[in-house]
């Protein structure tokens, strides 16, 4: 059931950590190692005293991590959720840089056992962290076919999300439980009247299960807040984002922060009075290459967003 795993090529690396604006001696966090394309690259531009502390929640990104024998570098197996908490835990008040890349790897893709995909048969699990949580056969097992609706219509934005909670709870119903990933693309494959050319009818259900399943939105609403707190001023967040619902929370996010405005309506104030903003969004949006997206077409949804923390106090 292992599929052929496809090497793992980071997106964006290049303008990811260039917009980090290395400071050879500054302390940085990649929040998601992955397979560590980013962090080798940071450790590429630091100096001797620079530092660098990566997290991720996956046991097996985390295990490729001990490839890289560096002193500057240090892995911890955590959501970036607790971005400030693992800070604390490592005596660091303050970081240069942040750097979020929130797509899921090939390895978890092209590993069956980890059923993210429906191009591998494999046990129905898509959770980023083996060691806890729900897996998605437990979820679909048990979700009620209005929650199996909401989560595949808010999360894969999918219109056929009716017909499609219905159709799971139909084949569960009738004594065929969801346990592979195969089985559960079969039965949405059923369910949806209209295929898209050239998309998996599937594609937007494993989508919204895998990114409800590991809560990637209230986490990446959770981290972001963190990451303003724990940047010193002048410290950079570069995020990459691989889907709408992502790239608008990082947008508005950051939009939020550069115009503030803390004050009632009408409240009579002078213009230099006015809240200053805590974040600067350095440049526009940017997109990958045509190159790169040939060579990984992958990349092609990536959307790649940098901001500044400005010396306004919090």
């Amino acid at each position: 059931m292992v599929g052929e795993v496809s090497p793992h090529i980071t997106v964006m690396l290049e303008e990811a950590v260039e917009g980090l604006a290395i400071k050879p001696n500054g302390i940085y966090v990649d929040g998601t190692f992955g397979r560590g394309g980013h962090s080798r690259k940071i450790l590429e531009k630091l100096g001797s005293k620079g530092r660098l502390i990566a997290l991720d929640r996956d046991l097996a990104a985390v295990s490729s991590a001990a490839s890289i024998q560096d002193a500057r570098f240090q892995i911890v197996h955590r959501h970036f959720a607790a971005l400030e908490e693992v800070l604390a835990e490592l005596g660091i008040s303050a970081v240069d840089g942040v750097l979020l890349d929130l797509g899921i790897s090939s390895p978890q893709i092209d590993i069956g056992e980890r059923g993210f995909s429906f191009r591998f048969d494999g046990p129905l699990d898509m959770r980023m962290d083996q060691s806890s949580g729900q897996t998605a056969a437990e979820f679909v097992a048990v979700a009620t076919e209005q929650k199996l609706a909401e989560v595949i219509k808010a999360y894969g934005e999918e219109r056929f999300a009716k017909q499609i909670a219905r159709a799971i709870v139909a084949s569960r119903t009738g004594g065929h439980a969801i346990t592979t990933t195969r089985q559960l693309a079969k039965v949405v494959a059923s369910a949806v009247p209209k295929i898209e050319p050239g998309q998996d009818p599937a594609t937007r259900t494993f989508q919204a299960l895998r990114i409800f399943l590991n809560q990637e939105l209230e986490e990446l609403s959770l981290v972001l807040p963190q990451c303003l707190r724990m940047l010193a001023p002048q410290g950079r967040l570069s995020v990459i984002s691989f889907h709408s619902l992502e790239d608008r929370i990082v947008k508005q996010f950051v939009k939020g922060e550069q115009d503030r405005d803390d004050l009632p309506s009408n409240f009579p104030v002078l213009a230099k009075d006015l809240p200053q903003p805590r974040m600067m969004a350095i440049g526009k949006a940017q997109k990958p290459s045509a190159a790169e997206v040939k060579k990984n077409p992958r990349s092609r949804s990536a959307v790649l967003r940098v901001a500044e923390r400005t010396k306004v106090s919090l």
